[in-house]
């Protein structure tokens, strides 16, 4: 693992510690949030260890917060978590080997930044170098967050009233935007991002992400007729 981290220049080590910076923002947020609508803190702490998955932990929070049940709760958060299967399937490579309990741990780190920066890597060793100091550095500073902001609690406040929440998203676009280097990655993007905003309107939160995925068939079909 020393060697992973060895493998990082000084460019994805910025990128990560901005990642980090921003996640962090919303970490505080999160437990804030949980603590100040009533939940003991424990509960946002634990979120935060065992699912590792901001937006599906707010979901889940929200749900309870607004008298939904916990099977709701558990229920939207896996919706939400949907999207990270077919995310795992483009960082599979950088997972496997090193027996189950590294393997369970990598599942467990997938999230939209971490593909973000292990994709934009073409070098093998670099894409799981990125991978891992990313998933690992991510998931200290979010649960450190958690557990800044729930024994914060109400004092907190709202974090957006600040636009803190836009930080965590224009950090994960600048990451992205490298990745997208050829004419069929730029239209599958485009189409997936039309898609998941015109629906927003008409879809229950967290399918707008899902039906984002129909960019793919760009991606898709090409590939199709060369093979053919």
């Amino acid at each position: 693992m020393r060697s992973v981290w060895r493998t990082v220049d000084r460019e994805r080590a910025r990128a990560v510690a901005l990642l980090c910076l921003a996640d962090g923002l919303v970490a505080v947020s999160f437990g804030a949030i949980a603590v100040g609508g009533g939940l003991d803190g424990w509960v946002p702490i634990a979120l935060s260890i065992l699912v590792f998955a901001g937006g599906a932990q707010f979901a889940a929070v929200g749900t309870v917060l607004s008298g939904g049940s916990a099977v709701a709760a558990v229920a939207t958060g896996l919706l939400l978590n949907t999207r990270l299967l077919p995310f795992s399937f483009s960082v599979s490579d950088v997972i496997r080997g090193g027996g189950p309990l590294r393997q369970a741990f990598g599942a467990h780190l997938v999230t939209d930044e971490t593909v973000a920066l292990a994709i934009t890597e073409p070098e093998p060793e670099r894409r799981s170098a990125g991978f891992w100091v990313c998933g690992i550095a991510l998931f200290v500073s979010w649960n450190i967050g958690v557990a800044v902001g729930a024994l914060a609690g109400a004092r907190i406040g709202d974090t957006d009233a600040f636009g803190l929440d836009a930080a965590f998203p224009a950090v994960l676009v600048a990451l992205v935007l490298p990745a997208l280097n050829t004419r069929r990655i730029r239209i599958s993007a485009v189409i997936g991002s039309a898609v998941a905003v015109l629906s927003t309107p008409f879809l229950a939160a967290g399918l707008p992400v899902l039906a984002s995925l129909t960019g793919l068939v760009a991606l898709v079909r090409p590939a199709q007729r060369e093979d053919a």
